[in-house]
């Protein structure tokens, strides 16, 4: 099967060596694909992992499966075939995939071992061992077919555009972001990063009623598609150090004090330290990005003296991924409006391309989709 796998740090490559994914289980979908999102977790797993794939020479605690595997876990596309019991699906439905594997995927894979304490409690979000379709439990989007669980398959309507869907699983994390935070309607936001979580999160914050958004992103075309999604925006780059800019984010806050929540989507020091200081009293900054393997520095009573909270926020629970498909079914997200997000499309064989583009071009582009289908790329540029 042609796919663009993932077989260590630094080793993203396309093959058609993968074995076509087949039906086992009386409860499997098996899935043409569509599209699929390249994500900021994918670029660090090729860049610094593997943080969700197992390393080399060994398996995923969940699904005992190992490397290599095809990369991606934003998928849309088509249902082909049905396991037995399936009763929700049909061939020809549009679907996206949910693509978490934790620790109650553990009978579907056949694995034994035990179930984490955040497992029990069932914030299945936070699974010590958790991973994706995609990255780490098995072969993922960026291939022409998936096999996946029926309770990872949500079905969409067929008015929403399938690259538009392959959208829905980052949509997710921002609205658990905003869930967990506890926004309510009249708040104000800071958001560091105006990527696709950053860009997300202004859907997430104003599904929830949150209007008065500011978008710090270095980057012009981030910074145009935030201004038209209706927030303010600054660049980072424009000031001579992160004091200044801080200086100047903070001063952008309805009363000057600072802001009720400020959302990390960039993982860097300088939007760590942002993030907290730009906070007013008992304000709340959550950090939705991806790390590395690195630590920074933090002085404690930046957030004592004045109440405020640091907190992170980890993937999406399963209702946060319904919520999104429901605010697409119900209007609350405007298709035109989240496809604006999508600046690259490209077949399957150029898929590290894609990945190149992102890494080197992020003033040009905000996410890339692959499909295995070159038709689709061929319709988009004609």
């Amino acid at each position: 099967m042609r796919a663009l796998a993932y077989y260590g740090t630094q080793t993203v490559r396309f093959t058609t060596d993968l074995p076509e994914p087949k039906i086992e289980e009386p409860d499997d979908v098996l899935i043409d694909v569509e599209w699929c999102g390249i994500c900021g977790t994918d670029l660090h797993e090729v860049l610094d992992g593997p943080n969700f794939f197992p390393e080399d020479g060994k398996t995923h605690e969940i699904s005992g499966k190992g490397l290599p595997q095809a990369i991606g876990h934003e998928i849309s596309g088509i249902v082909t075939h049905v396991g037995a019991d399936v009763k929700t699906l049909k061939p020809g439905d549009h679907i996206v995939i949910e693509p978490t594997g934790t620790c109650q995927d553990r009978e579907r894979y056949n694995t034994k071992g035990k179930t984490c304490a955040p497992c029990k409690k069932g914030i299945y979000n936070v699974c010590e061992y958790l991973g994706l379709c995609g990255a780490g439990v098995q072969s993922g989007g960026c291939a022409e077919k998936v096999v996946i669980g029926e309770k990872h398959c949500f079905k969409i309507p067929k008015w929403i555009p399938l690259d538009v869907a392959a959208l829905i699983q980052p949509l997710a994390v921002c609205w658990h972001a905003v869930k967990l935070a506890k926004v309510k309607a009249g708040q104000t936001a800071l958001i560091l990063g105006g990527g696709p979580i950053g860009l997300g999160m202004i859907l997430a914050l104003k599904n929830y009623g949150c209007t008065d958004i500011v978008v710090s992103e270095p980057a012009h075309t981030r910074q145009q598609l935030a201004s038209k999604m209706g927030t303010r925006t600054s660049n980072p780059l424009d000031f001579k150090n992160n004091d200044e800019n801080i200086k100047y984010l903070k001063s952008l806050s309805a009363d000057g004090s600072g802001f009720d929540f400020c959302f990390d989507c960039s993982g860097i020091p300088d939007t760590f330290e942002a993030a907290i200081q730009c906070l007013t009293f008992r304000g709340t900054a959550v950090n939705v990005a991806i790390w590395g393997h690195r630590s920074v520095k933090c002085y404690p009573m930046e957030l004592t003296l004045q109440e405020k909270r640091y907190m992170g926020a980890m993937c999406y629970t399963t209702e946060d991924f319904a919520d999104v498909v429901d605010s697409f079914c119900e209007g609350r997200i405007d298709p035109k409006t989240a496809e604006c997000m999508i600046t690259s499309k490209v077949v399957l064989e150029n898929g590290r391309a894609g990945f190149m583009k992102l890494l080197h071009d992020k003033e040009g582009t905000i996410k890339v989709l692959i499909t295995p289908k070159e038709s689709l790329v061929r319709e988009q540029n004609e």
